[in-house]
């Protein structure tokens, strides 16, 4: 059953009306929550958020000091009225301090972000998304589920990026063809796909299933999938499957036969768990169509 007040909170709160408190929610100091602001059980909030009118966060979510969940859009700065932006984000996640996220997104379970975020409107990111400090999602974006990106991201606007996706620090994923305009071409990243650090891909580009872009190259033309990416113009150099543990001798990609930490065949390995999908699971996660090896 809904709560009227959190079951424990710091001084100096303020609470809108019609707040949904679950059980078990704790508010530091200074906390603010607006109107229609719905909060799952178990729900911690450190001192010094902010939670905007017509936002929801799922049972079991920690959010650190100092971040807006809900940001305004630009409507509000043009009649400093709320508008209708409703922010969802599902249960478990953790909100590192400092982190933004708009009004206007549709996050799932498990969202973790490091210290310093910004998720911008209209953005839908599916399950078990990790996207590390100081990165920045432009907004109108749509990531997959079991996505990582490290720190010092960019992800330009109308960007796609699929499931069990790697994306490493300093990554620039662009969106405008000529600029100053005002025709944005997001950037495709398929299934599996990792972009190394200090990788740029221009505009409009796609970067095929399980293809590894090197680090520091930039990708000026579309990547094949498995293809290995290097320099300034990028290049395809290679194949993913040729690539060999300097060890063992033992392939090293595709990466999901060798890496399991925090993914959902962690008890088992990729391929038992892939045969254990149904089709509606397959689809979900996008792997209908997945290039057989």
């Amino acid at each position: 059953m809904p709560y009227e007040q959190p079951a424990r909170q710091g001084a100096h709160c303020v609470i809108g009306r019609d707040v949904t408190f679950g059980k078990n929610v704790t508010l530091g100091h200074g906390c603010v929550i607006e109107d229609g602001v719905t909060l799952g059980d178990g729900v911690f909030i450190d001192s010094h958020t902010i939670v905007r009118s017509g936002v929801t966060l799922g049972a079991g979510s920690q959010v650190g000091a100092g971040c807006i969940l809900g940001e305004h859009l630009m409507d509000f700065y043009q009649d400093h009225a709320c508008h209708d932006h409703p922010l969802v984000i599902g249960p478990g996640a953790l909100l590192r301090s400092g982190t933004i996220l708009y009004g206007g997104s549709t996050i799932g379970a498990g969202l973790q972000t490091g210290h310093r975020v910004t998720i911008r409107e209209g953005t839908v990111i599916g399950d078990h998304v990790s996207i590390g400090t100081l990165s920045d999602i432009q907004g109108n974006c749509h990531i997959g589920n079991y996505v990582r990106l490290h720190s010092n991201v960019h992800v330009g606007q109308l960007s796609r990026i699929d499931d069990f996706v790697w994306i490493y620090p300093y990554v620039v994923l662009t969106n405008d063809p000529t600029p100053p305009s005002e025709q944005f071409a997001g950037v495709h990243v398929h299934s599996f796909a990792i972009v190394a650090t200090g990788a740029l891909v221009m505009p409009g580009l796609e970067i095929g299933q399980d293809a590894l872009v090197a680090a520091g190259a930039v990708v000026t033309k579309p990547v094949p999938a498995y293809a290995v990416v290097v320099g300034s113009p990028g290049r395809v150099s290679s194949d993913v499957r040729r690539i060999k543990n300097k060890f063992t001798g033992e392939p090293v990609y595709p990466w999901r036969h060798h890496f399991k930490t925090y993914m959902p065949w962690a008890e088992s390995d990729f391929t038992a768990w892939y045969n254990a999908l149904d089709l509606p699971q397959k689809r979900h996660y996008g792997l209908e169509q997945i290039e057989p090896e």
